[in-house]
């Protein structure tokens, strides 16, 4: 089947099931237990349409494909999916609002500006796990980041006392921020995963095109590491754990993306 048709079925699942979720968010009804279904019953509708578009990108027969916009849609494939999954047994559907049409944006982008950066497949079986890893550790702190987000409006509401719809359909504070901080230590372990693999398999890890991204890596790895301690520690929460969180996510978008931006985008342009 075309790879475009599939795409834009992908998309409109991506969409509709984040307009449901949003309307039972922001709805003045938040017991609708059949429009929750419907919601993750699309997400992972377009999880699959997704996967057949990735495939279709992705894998050629000179290696991976792994340019900025099919590793951009990736990394949303693997946050819608983690997404969805944990949905079904957690309260977590409501990232999807923001998530959701951020992986559609993922696949136009796919689709409109495809890119050339093949992974060679006889490279070493360490920088492919130190690929891969990297990747989840990026998608899971992405999904920290948006929790954050939602978090953070949910504490403004609360000490406003202006609780409406939106922020009485939220799961309690505290599981908000119990959901938070499983993704932060997940990503945490992820990410120094990738970090050691990286040393261990790449040559040089600071020459000149790969410094920014280790030194930028580095940093997101500290900030997270120091929110963690401070969280088990002190009992760090609340703004302070927002603000740390979207601290650390911001360098380590800056280090994968940026870093592909400059290299494949601006170096290669020029």
């Amino acid at each position: 089947m075309n790879t475009t048709f599939i795409a834009i079925l992908a998309i409109l699942s991506y969409l509709a099931s984040s307009l449901i979720i949003g309307f039972r968010l922001f709805s003045k009804n938040v017991r609708w237990s059949l429009s929750r279904q419907g919601g993750i019953t699309l997400g992972l509708i377009g999880v699959a349409l997704h996967s057949v578009v990735l495939y279709q990108t992705m894998f050629t027969d000179n290696g991976l494909n792994l340019g900025i916009f099919n590793a951009a849609s990736l990394a949303a494939w693997i946050i819608i999916l983690a997404l969805m999954l944990s949905a079904i047994s957690k309260p977590v559907e409501n990232l999807g609002i923001v998530l959701l049409p951020l992986a559609a944006v993922a696949l136009i982008l796919e689709l409109i500006f495809p890119s050339h950066y093949i992974f060679d497949p006889s490279s070493p079986w360490g920088l492919r796990i130190h690929a891969i890893v990297s990747l989840l550790a990026y998608s899971l702190f992405s999904m920290a980041a948006v929790q954050a987000s939602l978090l953070a409006i949910q504490d403004r509401h609360l000490h406003n006392r202006h609780p409406g719809g939106f922020v009485r359909a939220l799961p309690p504070l505290q599981t908000m921020e119990a959901l938070l901080f499983e993704m932060i230590i997940i990503g945490f372990i992820l990410l120094s995963i990738g970090l050691l693999s990286g040393f261990m398999f790449l040559e040089n890890m600071f020459t000149q095109h790969l410094a920014h991204k280790t030194v930028l890596s580095i940093a997101s790895w500290l900030v997270f590491g120091t929110l963690l301690w401070g969280r088990f520690q002190f009992g760090w929460r609340g703004r302070t754990a927002i603000k740390w969180t979207m601290a650390g996510f911001f360098a380590l978008m800056l280090a994968y993306f940026g870093s592909k931006a400059v290299v494949e985008l601006v170096l290669t342009g020029n």
